[in-house]
């Protein structure tokens, strides 16, 4: 398996191609799992920028605005801080600073109740158009699935 061997800038201009972007929460650190799940996207032809972990909303729209051209935007979070990272995201949308698909996805929570609170207050964000697996990336508890806010 070849991983690629340089992450692309956020400000890296790129010619052509379906582009995610791709990030950690503000107040998480977990980049391996952010590693493997660029690999995927990546490899089935997507360019993939890779913002890393700890990355601000502000990060995420500067993202997007530098990459207006963004299929989607992929968030992941694992350490239960996702809502609080994440609930300027609506103003975001609002004002049109983000216009693509947005997903989350991790442990949302410490706990499984903890975890299906915060979704139903990401989710008030925005609304659940698709769901689907993220794959156990931690040894925490069952992760959330992949949710699309908006």
């Amino acid at each position: 398996m070849n991983m690629p061997s340089k992450l692309q800038s956020a400000t890296e201009p790129f010619s052509g191609g379906r582009v995610i972007i791709l990030g950690v929460a503000a107040s998480d650190c977990h980049v391996v799992a952010n590693q493997l799940i660029e690999y995927e996207p990546r490899a089935s032809g997507f360019n993939v920028i890779n913002l890393g972990a700890c990355t601000s909303v502000g990060e995420f729209v500067n993202a997007f605005q530098s990459h207006p051209d963004a299929d989607a935007m992929v968030i992941g979070s694992l350490i239960g801080q996702a809502y609080e990272d994440l609930k300027v995201l609506r103003d975001a949308k609002d004002n049109l600073l983000i216009s693509c698909p947005i997903l989350v996805g991790g442990n949302l929570g410490v706990t499984r109740d903890q975890a299906a609170k915060t979704r139903e207050k990401l989710l008030a964000l925005g609304k659940d158009l698709r769901t689907g697996g993220c794959g156990g990336v931690t040894s925490a508890p069952a992760p959330t699935p992949v949710t699309e806010l908006f």
